[in-house]
């Protein structure tokens, strides 16, 4: 018996105990995602995420690797010891070099930023060497373990440019080779005038139509950018018209009269071709010069169509 009921007072019930709160959650539904959306489940899709978080890390990584230049500076480092084991630029071995001093072509060869031969720029080195105008092609290739090999291919001269009295070899696509003197000049053709030299390939189209008489032709001059007069062995002078197809049809006309009627050779100094209707010939007007005469009977006559302006 408690001290309280000894006493007589009365007893209190004891408490009931409360029920705890209802907690209300009052956080907003998670939005879905793109892919939750198109009904994947979202593990999956949290995989994918994580794989293209991963995969935009590489790439940054890949990036700041070649922004440095690390592959290049491992593979310097892995030439340099491939040099330093013996494979070191110390022979250059040329062919096919004719003109072009072989001095200036190992000059060329040597100039390397590393002598070590996994490192040798060979594109480099061709495209110095194809500087030369003499070299038409070059091909340059290593030959381990120390050995550079140059092969050259040559451009042949085809005629002698003359341009502002300046005299030059060139080839048979116009390429200057190299000056040339006049007491050193080969036997080859003389195109005169400006821009001549780039108009050689339809020089030769025009000269290639008559074959009998290319032999007989010593050289052309390009007149105003636009026809070509070319001269004889015998000095007389040709004017052609303007435009290739026509002036192949002047050409290939004059060839034909000088087989019938010989015109080469007979005192003439020029032959104008210009007007698809006639040809009008010059004659010399030095003091004593014959006029040619225009019925010879032992060449054949002179075509009808042609006039004579003395």
């Amino acid at each position: 018996m408690t001290a309280r009921i000894a006493r007589g007072g009365p007893s209190r019930p004891k408490p009931k105990p409360r029920a705890a709160p209802q907690r209300v959650n009052t956080r907003k539904p998670k939005k879905q995602g793109l892919l939750e959306s198109l009904g994947f489940s979202p593990g999956f899709a949290r995989r994918i995420g994580n794989w293209t978080l991963a995969g935009m890390t590489v790439a940054v990584v890949i990036a700041a690797v070649l922004a440095f230049r690390l592959p290049q500076m491992l593979g310097i480092a892995i030439g340099e010891g491939v040099g330093g084991a013996g494979f070191t630029l110390r022979r250059v071995e040329i062919r096919g070099n004719h003109r072009v001093s072989t001095l200036d072509i190992y000059n060329v060869a040597f100039d390397q930023d590393s002598m070590a031969m996994p490192l040798l720029d060979l594109a480099g080195t061709r495209q110095r060497l194809l500087q030369f105008g003499w070299i038409r092609e070059a091909r340059v290739s290593r030959r381990l373990p120390d050995t550079l090999v140059v092969d050259i291919v040559e451009r042949q001269p085809a005629a002698i440019w003359q341009n502002r009295e300046r005299l030059s070899l060139i080839d048979a696509t116009g390429v200057v080779l190299e000056p040339v003197r006049v007491e050193d000049m080969p036997d080859l053709p003389l195109l005169i005038g400006p821009a001549a030299n780039s108009r050689v390939g339809e020089l030769n189209r025009l000269l290639d139509s008559v074959p009998h008489l290319k032999p007989q032709i010593t050289g052309a001059t390009w007149r105003g950018g636009r026809r070509w007069d070319v001269r004889f062995q015998t000095r007389e002078e040709l004017a052609l018209p303007e435009g290739e197809e026509a002036a192949r049809r002047a050409l290939t006309r004059f060839a034909r009269m000088d087989q019938q009627s010989q015109m080469l050779g007979r005192g003439f100094v020029r032959f104008d071709m210009r007007d698809s209707r006639r040809m009008v010939v010059r004659v010399s007007r030095e003091p004593g010069t014959r006029v040619p005469d225009l019925i010879a009977p032992d060449p054949g006559p002179v075509p009808a169509d042609l006039a004579e302006t003395i």
